[in-house]
């Protein structure tokens, strides 16, 4: 067996709507298609790729802290650095860039309204 790449990343949550919400005006995903499983949720899309399953909870979605980590973060692959930069700066989304030229990357960092810290990817010759 052979790991080739990260399928989609689970997250708990009270506030689903928000949470579809951010995902979609902030990165750009997309809620599609998702099985009909007993509980509430959403399958946000990258193109055809359910990348980021979110559940909705009652009460305590789990989440961790600085001090306790339960996952620290999960990153996508992009293009189009400037525009996606452009487009947090005209939702006033906090963010954090850091370019990355041993390995080739520019990485903004934003935060969705759980907390969770995302980090997207883009090829520093853009």
């Amino acid at each position: 067996m052979e790991i080739t790449k990260l399928d989609h990343v689970n997250v708990r949550t009270t506030q689903l709507n928000n949470m579809i919400r951010w995902y979609t005006e902030v990165l750009g995903l997309a809620s599609g298609k998702r099985p009909n499983f007993p509980f509430s949720g959403a399958w946000m899309y990258a193109g055809n790729q359910a990348t980021v399953h979110l559940v909705e909870i009652n009460g305590d979605a789990g989440v961790g802290t600085e001090a306790q980590l339960k996952l620290e973060h999960f990153a996508f692959s992009a293009n189009g650095c400037s525009e996606f930069e452009h487009r947090l700066q005209t939702q006033n989304v906090k963010y954090r860039r850091a370019e990355l030229a041993e390995v080739g990357l520019i990485q903004i960092n934003v935060w969705d309204p759980d907390g969770n810290h995302i980090h997207i990817d883009f090829p520093d010759n853009e």
